[in-house]
Protein backbone atom coordinates (compact mmCIF):
# COMPACT_ATOMS: atom_id res chain seq x y z
CA UNK A 1 0.00 0.00 0.00
CA UNK A 2 1.50 3.76 -1.25
CA UNK A 3 2.08 5.54 1.97
CA UNK A 4 0.34 9.18 1.65
CA UNK A 5 1.94 12.68 2.16
CA UNK A 6 1.71 12.83 6.46
CA UNK A 7 2.60 8.77 6.31
CA UNK A 8 5.57 9.31 4.67
CA UNK A 9 6.57 12.42 6.60
CA UNK A 10 6.39 10.35 9.69
CA UNK A 11 8.20 7.76 8.54
CA UNK A 12 11.31 9.36 7.01
CA UNK A 13 11.42 12.98 7.81
CA UNK A 14 9.93 13.15 11.42
CA UNK A 15 12.85 11.17 12.71
CA UNK A 16 16.09 11.48 15.15
CA UNK A 17 19.07 13.43 13.47
CA UNK A 18 16.78 15.11 11.57
CA UNK A 19 14.46 16.30 14.61
CA UNK A 20 15.64 19.68 15.33
CA UNK A 21 17.74 19.72 18.99
CA UNK A 22 16.61 23.55 19.54
CA UNK A 23 13.52 23.39 22.64
CA UNK A 24 12.12 27.05 21.12
CA UNK A 25 11.46 25.83 17.62
CA UNK A 26 7.79 24.27 16.54
CA UNK A 27 8.59 21.79 13.70
CA UNK A 28 6.85 19.41 11.36
CA UNK A 29 3.19 18.61 12.24
CA UNK A 30 1.79 22.08 12.02
CA UNK A 31 1.06 24.70 9.03
CA UNK A 32 3.93 26.45 9.81
CA UNK A 33 7.54 26.29 11.43
CA UNK A 34 8.02 28.98 14.25
CA UNK A 35 11.52 29.89 15.06
CA UNK A 36 12.81 32.05 17.99
CA UNK A 37 15.85 34.37 18.27
CA UNK A 38 17.95 35.72 21.06
CA UNK A 39 18.04 39.17 21.39
CA UNK A 40 20.55 40.96 18.85
CA UNK A 41 20.67 38.03 16.46
CA UNK A 42 20.06 37.99 12.98
CA UNK A 43 18.59 35.26 10.86
CA UNK A 44 20.41 34.06 7.28
CA UNK A 45 18.55 32.11 4.98
CA UNK A 46 19.90 30.17 1.89
CA UNK A 47 17.91 27.82 -0.61
CA UNK A 48 19.48 25.29 -3.40
CA UNK A 49 17.21 23.38 -5.94
CA UNK A 50 18.78 20.24 -7.01
CA UNK A 51 16.78 18.91 -10.40
CA UNK A 52 17.73 15.21 -11.77
CA UNK A 53 19.64 15.19 -14.96
CA UNK A 54 20.13 18.97 -14.35
CA UNK A 55 22.45 18.85 -11.06
CA UNK A 56 22.76 14.81 -10.62
CA UNK A 57 22.76 11.98 -12.65
CA UNK A 58 19.30 9.83 -12.85
CA UNK A 59 19.83 6.85 -10.76
CA UNK A 60 21.84 8.97 -8.14
CA UNK A 61 22.83 7.12 -4.81
CA UNK A 62 19.78 8.56 -2.76
CA UNK A 63 22.20 9.02 0.61
CA UNK A 64 24.86 10.47 -1.25
CA UNK A 65 22.31 12.79 -2.81
CA UNK A 66 20.67 13.96 0.51
CA UNK A 67 23.94 14.09 2.07
CA UNK A 68 25.03 16.27 -0.46
CA UNK A 69 21.90 18.25 -1.00
CA UNK A 70 22.30 19.57 2.70
CA UNK A 71 26.12 19.92 2.61
CA UNK A 72 25.94 22.44 -0.23
CA UNK A 73 23.48 24.71 1.59
CA UNK A 74 24.95 24.41 4.89
CA UNK A 75 28.48 26.09 3.08
CA UNK A 76 26.30 29.06 2.13
CA UNK A 77 26.13 29.54 6.18
CA UNK A 78 29.53 28.67 6.20
CA UNK A 79 30.68 31.86 3.79
CA UNK A 80 28.86 34.02 6.36
CA UNK A 81 29.98 32.83 9.29
CA UNK A 82 26.25 31.41 10.27
CA UNK A 83 25.49 29.40 13.19
CA UNK A 84 23.25 26.64 11.58
CA UNK A 85 19.78 26.74 12.97
CA UNK A 86 17.45 24.44 10.83
CA UNK A 87 16.11 23.32 7.57
CA UNK A 88 13.52 23.07 4.82
CA UNK A 89 12.92 20.81 2.14
CA UNK A 90 10.89 20.78 -0.83
CA UNK A 91 10.63 17.29 -2.20
CA UNK A 92 9.23 16.37 -5.41
CA UNK A 93 9.39 12.69 -6.99
CA UNK A 94 7.51 10.55 -9.09
CA UNK A 95 6.67 7.84 -6.91
CA UNK A 96 6.88 7.41 -3.28
CA UNK A 97 9.48 4.52 -2.74
CA UNK A 98 10.55 3.79 0.60
CA UNK A 99 13.56 1.94 -0.10
CA UNK A 100 14.65 5.35 -1.66
CA UNK A 101 13.29 6.84 0.58
CA UNK A 102 15.18 6.02 4.09
CA UNK A 103 18.46 6.06 1.97
CA UNK A 104 17.94 9.44 1.51
CA UNK A 105 16.74 10.31 4.58
CA UNK A 106 19.42 8.17 5.88
CA UNK A 107 21.98 10.94 4.31
CA UNK A 108 19.89 13.91 5.57
CA UNK A 109 20.09 12.74 8.68
CA UNK A 110 24.06 12.05 8.80
CA UNK A 111 25.20 15.49 7.94
CA UNK A 112 22.42 16.95 10.04
CA UNK A 113 23.33 15.43 13.29
CA UNK A 114 26.74 16.17 12.54
CA UNK A 115 26.01 19.54 12.53
CA UNK A 116 23.09 19.54 15.00
CA UNK A 117 20.38 21.20 12.66
CA UNK A 118 16.84 19.95 12.76
CA UNK A 119 14.31 19.51 9.91
CA UNK A 120 11.52 21.74 10.63
CA UNK A 121 8.89 21.32 7.48
CA UNK A 122 8.81 21.70 3.83
CA UNK A 123 6.71 20.18 1.15
CA UNK A 124 6.32 16.82 -0.26
CA UNK A 125 4.43 16.06 -4.30
CA UNK A 126 4.11 14.36 -7.30
CA UNK A 127 6.68 15.22 -10.14
CA UNK A 128 10.07 14.81 -11.75
CA UNK A 129 12.92 14.11 -9.18
CA UNK A 130 13.52 17.43 -7.45
CA UNK A 131 15.33 18.88 -4.33
CA UNK A 132 14.42 22.18 -2.86
CA UNK A 133 16.33 22.78 0.93
CA UNK A 134 16.75 26.05 2.10
CA UNK A 135 18.64 26.13 5.36
CA UNK A 136 18.60 28.72 8.14
CA UNK A 137 21.42 29.98 10.35
CA UNK A 138 22.03 32.43 13.06
CA UNK A 139 24.54 35.12 13.55
CA UNK A 140 25.09 38.43 15.54
CA UNK A 141 23.13 41.82 13.62
CA UNK A 142 24.81 43.60 11.18
CA UNK A 143 27.95 41.34 11.07
CA UNK A 144 27.51 38.74 8.88
CA UNK A 145 30.85 38.11 6.81
CA UNK A 146 29.91 39.08 2.77
CA UNK A 147 31.10 39.75 -0.08
CA UNK A 148 31.38 43.51 -0.37
CA UNK A 149 34.18 43.99 2.48
CA UNK A 150 37.58 43.35 0.63
CA UNK A 151 39.74 46.03 1.13
CA UNK A 152 43.20 47.43 -0.95
CA UNK A 153 45.72 45.19 0.37
CA UNK A 154 44.39 42.03 1.50
CA UNK A 155 45.40 39.16 1.10
CA UNK A 156 43.32 36.24 -0.80
CA UNK A 157 42.75 32.80 0.69
CA UNK A 158 41.46 29.64 0.15
CA UNK A 159 40.63 26.54 2.54
CA UNK A 160 41.06 22.71 1.34
CA UNK A 161 41.92 22.07 -2.55
CA UNK A 162 40.49 22.82 -5.34
CA UNK A 163 39.75 21.24 -8.22
CA UNK A 164 38.46 17.61 -6.80
CA UNK A 165 34.80 17.93 -7.78
CA UNK A 166 34.87 18.57 -11.36
CA UNK A 167 37.86 16.06 -11.81
CA UNK A 168 35.07 13.21 -10.21
CA UNK A 169 32.32 14.46 -12.93
CA UNK A 170 32.97 12.97 -15.50
CA UNK A 171 32.67 9.76 -13.43
CA UNK A 172 29.63 11.45 -11.80
CA UNK A 173 28.07 11.50 -14.62
CA UNK A 174 28.88 7.73 -15.60
CA UNK A 175 27.10 6.82 -12.20
CA UNK A 176 30.35 6.04 -10.25
CA UNK A 177 29.87 6.11 -6.63
CA UNK A 178 32.72 6.42 -4.24
CA UNK A 179 31.94 2.41 -3.56
CA UNK A 180 32.35 1.64 -6.96
CA UNK A 181 35.79 3.42 -7.49
CA UNK A 182 38.85 1.59 -9.10
CA UNK A 183 41.35 3.80 -7.90
CA UNK A 184 42.23 5.41 -4.56
CA UNK A 185 42.52 9.02 -6.57
CA UNK A 186 38.76 8.18 -8.48
CA UNK A 187 37.69 7.19 -4.76
CA UNK A 188 39.30 10.36 -3.35
CA UNK A 189 37.47 12.65 -5.83
CA UNK A 190 34.22 10.84 -6.08
CA UNK A 191 33.75 11.24 -2.15
CA UNK A 192 35.26 15.02 -2.61
CA UNK A 193 31.97 15.24 -4.83
CA UNK A 194 29.49 13.76 -2.85
CA UNK A 195 30.29 14.62 0.56
CA UNK A 196 31.39 18.43 0.16
CA UNK A 197 32.74 19.27 3.72
CA UNK A 198 30.86 22.96 4.83
CA UNK A 199 33.66 24.59 6.67
CA UNK A 200 30.82 26.04 9.61
CA UNK A 201 33.96 26.39 11.91
CA UNK A 202 36.24 28.37 9.95
CA UNK A 203 33.32 30.57 8.82
CA UNK A 204 32.99 31.17 12.38
CA UNK A 205 36.32 31.74 13.32
CA UNK A 206 36.49 34.04 10.70
CA UNK A 207 33.60 36.22 11.43
CA UNK A 208 34.59 36.25 15.14
CA UNK A 209 38.73 37.65 14.44
CA UNK A 210 38.46 40.18 11.63
CA UNK A 211 37.92 38.48 8.14
CA UNK A 212 37.09 41.15 5.67
CA UNK A 213 35.01 39.02 2.09
CA UNK A 214 33.97 35.76 2.00
CA UNK A 215 32.36 33.46 -0.04
CA UNK A 216 31.84 29.83 -1.47
CA UNK A 217 33.93 28.29 -3.73
CA UNK A 218 30.43 26.67 -6.08
CA UNK A 219 31.05 27.94 -9.61
CA UNK A 220 35.13 28.18 -10.03
CA UNK A 221 37.65 30.43 -8.09
CA UNK A 222 37.63 32.58 -10.89
CA UNK A 223 34.25 33.42 -11.29
CA UNK A 224 33.11 33.35 -7.74
CA UNK A 225 36.62 35.69 -6.82
CA UNK A 226 35.48 38.06 -9.42
CA UNK A 227 31.88 38.33 -7.51
CA UNK A 228 33.69 39.63 -4.48
CA UNK A 229 35.77 41.96 -6.99
CA UNK A 230 32.57 43.05 -8.41
CA UNK A 231 30.89 43.67 -4.91
CA UNK A 232 33.82 45.32 -3.20
CA UNK A 233 34.83 47.38 -6.52
CA UNK A 234 38.15 46.24 -5.98
CA UNK A 235 40.56 44.38 -7.92
CA UNK A 236 42.82 41.17 -7.36
CA UNK A 237 46.66 39.56 -7.92
CA UNK A 238 46.43 36.22 -7.67
CA UNK A 239 48.92 33.58 -7.52
CA UNK A 240 47.85 30.79 -9.91
CA UNK A 241 50.31 28.29 -8.85
CA UNK A 242 49.73 29.09 -5.08
CA UNK A 243 46.31 27.75 -5.45
CA UNK A 244 46.19 24.33 -3.65
CA UNK A 245 45.35 21.20 -5.75
CA UNK A 246 45.50 17.20 -4.09
CA UNK A 247 47.96 14.91 -4.95
CA UNK A 248 45.00 12.78 -6.06
CA UNK A 249 43.72 15.46 -8.79
CA UNK A 250 46.83 15.68 -9.91
CA UNK A 251 47.94 11.79 -10.46
CA UNK A 252 43.95 11.50 -12.32
CA UNK A 253 44.57 14.07 -14.23
CA UNK A 254 48.19 15.35 -14.72
CA UNK A 255 49.39 18.84 -13.29
CA UNK A 256 48.14 20.83 -15.77
CA UNK A 257 44.86 19.91 -16.78
CA UNK A 258 44.72 20.07 -12.58
CA UNK A 259 45.76 22.98 -12.19
CA UNK A 260 43.09 24.35 -14.96
CA UNK A 261 40.34 22.40 -12.58
CA UNK A 262 41.54 24.07 -9.39
CA UNK A 263 41.06 27.49 -11.18
CA UNK A 264 37.58 27.40 -12.94
CA UNK A 265 36.28 24.01 -11.55
CA UNK A 266 32.59 24.07 -9.86
CA UNK A 267 31.23 21.88 -7.10
CA UNK A 268 34.26 22.32 -4.02
CA UNK A 269 32.47 24.24 -1.38
CA UNK A 270 35.46 25.49 -0.31
CA UNK A 271 35.67 29.19 1.12
CA UNK A 272 37.45 32.02 -0.14
CA UNK A 273 37.84 35.16 2.05
CA UNK A 274 40.28 37.92 2.31
CA UNK A 275 41.98 39.20 5.26
CA UNK A 276 43.56 41.97 5.92
CA UNK A 277 47.72 41.76 5.55
CA UNK A 278 48.98 43.62 9.17
CA UNK A 279 47.24 41.24 10.77
CA UNK A 280 48.91 38.02 10.87
CA UNK A 281 46.45 34.81 10.13
CA UNK A 282 46.55 32.84 13.46
CA UNK A 283 44.36 29.81 12.83
CA UNK A 284 43.82 27.37 15.64
CA UNK A 285 45.39 23.87 15.47
CA UNK A 286 42.04 22.30 15.38
CA UNK A 287 40.50 24.70 12.43
CA UNK A 288 43.91 24.00 10.70
CA UNK A 289 43.57 19.90 11.20
CA UNK A 290 40.37 20.44 9.23
CA UNK A 291 40.54 23.04 7.50
CA UNK A 292 44.21 24.27 6.57
CA UNK A 293 44.25 27.45 4.52
CA UNK A 294 46.71 28.54 1.63
CA UNK A 295 47.57 32.58 0.66
CA UNK A 296 46.56 32.88 -3.20
CA UNK A 297 46.82 36.44 -3.99
CA UNK A 298 46.18 40.20 -2.81
CA UNK A 299 43.21 42.47 -3.26
CA UNK A 300 44.69 45.58 -5.70
CA UNK A 301 43.24 49.07 -6.45
CA UNK A 302 43.04 48.40 -9.96
CA UNK A 303 40.38 46.63 -11.44
CA UNK A 304 40.11 43.21 -13.15
CA UNK A 305 41.85 39.86 -12.11
CA UNK A 306 45.18 39.43 -13.21
CA UNK A 307 48.15 36.97 -12.82
CA UNK A 308 50.47 37.68 -10.33
CA UNK A 309 53.52 36.04 -12.20
CA UNK A 310 52.88 37.50 -15.75
CA UNK A 311 50.32 40.81 -14.78
CA UNK A 312 48.01 38.75 -17.74
CA UNK A 313 43.91 39.43 -17.50
CA UNK A 314 42.40 35.95 -16.03
CA UNK A 315 38.96 35.55 -17.19
CA UNK A 316 36.68 35.07 -14.79
CA UNK A 317 34.75 31.66 -15.70
CA UNK A 318 32.49 30.30 -14.24
CA UNK A 319 29.63 28.07 -14.34
CA UNK A 320 26.52 29.75 -15.68
CA UNK A 321 22.77 28.56 -14.49
CA UNK A 322 21.29 29.84 -17.99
Amino acid sequence: MALGEFDLIRSFFDRPGLRSHLTDVVGIGDDCALLSLQAGQQLAQSLDTLVEGVHFPKSCDPYLLGYRALAVNLSDLAAMGAKPHSFTLGLTMPEANNTWLQSFSDGLAELASMHQIGLIGGDTTLGPLTLSIQVQGTLPKASALRRKGAKVGDLIYVSGSLGDAAGALPDVLKGKTPKSADTPEQRHLLERYYRPTPRIPLGQWLLANGATAALDISDGLLGDLGHILKASQVGAELNTASVPVSKELENWLGPEQARELALTGGDDYELCFTWPAKTPLQLPDRLLADSPVTCVGRITSATGLVDAETAQPLSPKAYQHF
